[in-house]
């Protein structure tokens, strides 16, 4: 997303006095709309225009990741779309999401199978715009590129001329390329048209690149038409306008300015912002007032893409963040992605979306159906989560002996998670760590001292180093750092996050060597092995522990599960992550959805940097 000073939202007064009568109007319609049918369609740009088989085609978009949206409610959501009298989904792929380590990929579990998502969108009727990357942003894991590249501190990424990145690049589009294709228009599919890259003016100013990416994606089988996407300034200032392509404006209504750069191709809003994200630490969830530029859209009958029509979550360590490009303000996204889009996280209906659906209805000359209902939704009574497992009696082995602390990317190919770094000092002092990324709880021979955090937010205090004690005894004091990472910076120049701690330790001024390092990535395989702590376990009123509870259901469905109690750390439901929580908010409560939920017994099992007494987790169907 484009950053803009200007986008200041406010909420939205619901119009739900006028919603029946224009429904009404709406089922009077005839259905002439051209949809995708399975057999192949011209889509072209015309003079400044879309032409579908030759007529003029409004793009009424809708974006949705299906990464961030549980698979059985996939339907459900292009549906909602649909019903908002949308004709077409913008899809973003992730390219981290598909390919965990260099040529390891994905494309089937949790919530892959993009191409199964494609197909149910020309099935319910609808085009898509695809935005495949390889850079996204999307507030997502370092924009969509894959951490290990940062395995190689060297690396440069979005880069023609940084051969290691663009033989990555080359892989990605093999794996993805042939798996496109066939869905294209001209070949019987939905894709009507897929954006070369992300915003890449706000990166970078070689249009060669972009000519480049272009190229690649055409060898692919991928004939176009294609868009670029980004903000009109950025444009302007770095002239990355590739020729020929649809020129799609990220929040800017200039359209006239904007047609100068792109001279007879379309120019239409490829990311028009009905809300917007909000970080950890915010005063408050963001909410928008789109309403009057959809409106000046519909009536000038331009081509648009709503950032989002539905958010969905940032499930487990998928959700990004941003800094400025010195990384200063380091500003992590929440887990929900609600976004203040029209069809909320859980799949329901806002005022919205009924406000938009009413203004878009209003310039159609066919029908539009009734939105579906949203899914069911479950609760359980307030339970009691209690000590389960400690991490300190669980550390993984081998440890690794370092000179000095390394970023985990480099030091354990660890893209998130954690890391413990542990050293004997035989004396006390000001433990110093300005290179800690991005949350450390800092420990003297097992006592909690105090935490480090990157984040300034309010309810935090600033400072990069703690007061150590004086041993108490003559063998030294045992310093353990256990740092915490959000996720990688996925916009602007500062895409260089390297986590764990990337700069050097000083006591008292003095550069410290000869430190132990534990790797926790707290992933499934360790999750699962947890043994339960002995009771007489010296590590349990010791910050650092997993707590376990059970909730029992009589009936499954979609829950939010508030830890407004908790202080910081991850949430799992059946072994699914849903993801971080923290006190500062302003988000308490994550969503759960239905299909994670089983009839009978279900575990919940808590991660928490502070908390060491049994604590309260509940229950409610909103996320605010």
């Amino acid at each position: 997303m484009q950053r803009r000073d200007f986008l200041r939202f406010a909420v939205l007064t619901p119009l739900a006095a006028s919603v029946p009568m224009a429904e009404a109007e709406t089922r009077a319609k005839p259905s002439v709309e051209p949809s995708p049918d399975g057999k192949p369609h011209r889509f072209e740009l015309g003079r400044k225009q879309f032409l579908l088989d030759g007529a003029p085609f409004q793009i009424r978009s809708g974006e949705m990741h299906p990464s961030r949206i549980p698979a059985e409610y996939w339907q459900h959501r292009i549906r909602m779309a649909k019903a908002m009298g949308l004709n077409t989904i913008a899809v973003y792929l992730m390219w981290n999401y598909y390919e965990s380590e260099p040529g390891v990929f994905d494309f089937t579990t949790e919530r892959r199978d993009f191409v199964r998502f494609i197909k149910m969108c020309q099935q319910d009727g609808m085009w898509v715009y695809l935005r495949p990357g390889p850079y996204v942003c999307a507030e997502w894991d370092l924009g969509g590129l894959p951490p290990y590249l940062l395995r190689d501190p060297s690396i440069r990424v979005r880069s023609k001329d940084d051969a290691r990145y663009m033989q990555a690049v080359q892989r990605y589009m093999d794996a993805v390329g042939p798996k496109i294709a066939p869905l294209m228009a001209n070949q019987g599919g939905p894709i009507l048209m897929a954006q070369i890259e992300n915003e890449y003016a706000s990166f970078g100013h070689d249009l060669a690149y972009l000519q480049r990416l272009k190229t690649m994606w055409q060898a692919q089988g991928i004939e176009g038409p294609f868009s670029i996407a980004d903000g009109l300034g950025q444009l302007q200032k770095a002239g990355t306008y590739v020729p020929g392509t649809a020129l799609g404006l990220d929040g800017d209504t200039d359209f006239a300015a904007a047609q100068a750069l792109a001279g007879e191709a379309p120019v239409w809003m490829s990311e028009g912002y009905p809300g917007w994200l909000t970080h950890w630490g915010d005063p408050a969830f963001q909410r928008g007032t789109y309403l009057p530029t959809l409106r000046k859209l519909m009536d000038e009958g331009r081509s648009f893409n709503l950032y989002v029509v539905h958010g969905g979550t940032n499930f487990g360590f998928t959700a990004g963040a941003n800094a400025r490009n010195d990384y200063a303000n380091f500003e992590p996204v929440i887990t929900s992605y609600d976004y203040g889009a029209p069809i909320n996280e859980r799949g329901e209906v806002t005022p919205d979306y009924h406000a938009f659906r009413i203004a878009i209805a209003a310039h159609l000359k066919h029908a539009i159906p009734e939105p579906p209902p949203p899914p069911p939704i479950a609760h359980f009574a307030e339970v009691m989560a209690r000590p389960f497992a400690s991490l300190w009696d669980n550390l993984p082995l081998p440890s690794r002996l370092v000179k000095k602390p390394d970023p985990n990317e480099i030091l354990f190919a660890q893209n998130q998670g954690m890391v413990v770094y542990r050293k004997t000092l035989l004396s006390g002092g000001m433990l110093n760590m300005e290179g800690l990324r991005d949350y450390g709880t800092v420990f003297a021979d097992g006592k909690y001292l105090d935490y480090v955090s990157r984040v300034n937010k309010p309810g935090l205090h600033v400072k990069n180093y703690v007061d150590i004690p004086p041993p108490a005894n003559g063998t030294g004091t045992t310093v353990d750092v256990l740092v915490d990472s959000f996720g990688h910076v996925g916009y602007g120049q500062a895409m260089y996050d390297f986590k764990g701690i990337v700069g050097a330790v000083t006591l008292d001024g003095e550069e410290l060597h000869g430190w132990q390092a534990h790797s926790l990535p707290l992933d499934e395989a360790y999750i699962a092995g947890l043994p339960p702590m002995d009771a007489n376990s010296p590590s349990r009123l010791r910050p650092g522990l997993f707590f376990k509870a059970v909730v029992t259901l009589d009936k499954v469905g979609d829950c939010y599960i508030d830890m407004s109690e908790w202080d910081k750390g991850y949430l799992w439901v059946n072994g699914h992550l849903l993801g971080r929580y923290w006190r500062i908010g302003p988000q308490q409560r994550l969503f759960c959805p239905g299909p994670w939920l089983w009839r009978g017994r279900n575990e919940l099992l808590v991660f928490d940097m502070h908390r060491v007494m049994p604590t309260a987790i509940r229950c409610t169907d909103r996320l605010a």
